[in-house]
């Protein structure tokens, strides 16, 4: 009875000492990067800004489309509306191809292809010039694998050189309220730029 008691501390001994010893190789998952928690309310950090160049409005009443997202300026051109992202209602791939025939005829037949090479993201852009000198964008694209872009079919028309330009502006009017401030070398401080 003695032998047996002394092998099964023995064994709960090696058990514990296993469990510890794969606790202490397997790193803590990361819940924190930059100052911000994952799970935690927005509403905690009062150092965030609101002064995004762009605005962006959502849109949920749209013939044929589930959604819409309209991004304007607020800082070059304020209200100009410089992107527009609808995605179609049929996210199958069956009515992708229908619409990227439809597409072709109607804004030429040699769009560029932007998708991934594994086929999870297929999309094909068209680039025009507006009467007024505007670089125009158009983007199909079809998505039912990638979790980073959005799932279905979706369209995006973009004047590209108006977003760089609120971009700009705004980074301009930022760095001018900066101007007293003293330009201080920063020493890599790894606690705050590493994921916790």
């Amino acid at each position: 009875m003695v032998k047996k008691t002394i092998i099964f501390f023995c064994i709960l001994l090696l058990a514990v000492a296993t469990a510890e010893g794969r606790a202490a190789a397997e790193p803590k998952p990361p819940l924190s990067a930059g100052g911000f928690t994952l799970g935690t309310s927005i509403k905690n950090y009062d150092f965030i800004s609101e002064e995004d160049p762009l605005k962006e409005v959502i849109i949920n009443d749209i013939k044929g489309f589930r959604k819409g997202f309209v991004t304007y300026g607020v800082c070059d051109r304020p209200g100009e509306i410089v992107r527009i992202k609808l995605k179609y209602k049929d996210r199958s791939s069956d009515f992708f191809e229908q619409l990227l025939k439809q597409y072709k005829k109607k804004f030429g037949s040699k769009p560029k292809f932007i998708g991934d090479s594994f086929g999870n993201l297929k999309a094909w852009k068209w680039a025009f010039t507006g009467g007024d000198g505007k670089r125009i964008t158009l983007v199909l694209q079809h998505n039912l694998k990638n979790a980073d872009e959005s799932m279905g079919n979706m369209v995006k028309l973009s004047l590209p050189d108006q977003l760089i330009s609120e971009r700009e502006c705004s980074d301009n009017e930022k760095s001018q309220a900066r101007r007293g401030d003293k330009d201080e070398s920063i020493k890599a401080d790894w606690d705050l730029l590493l994921p916790e």
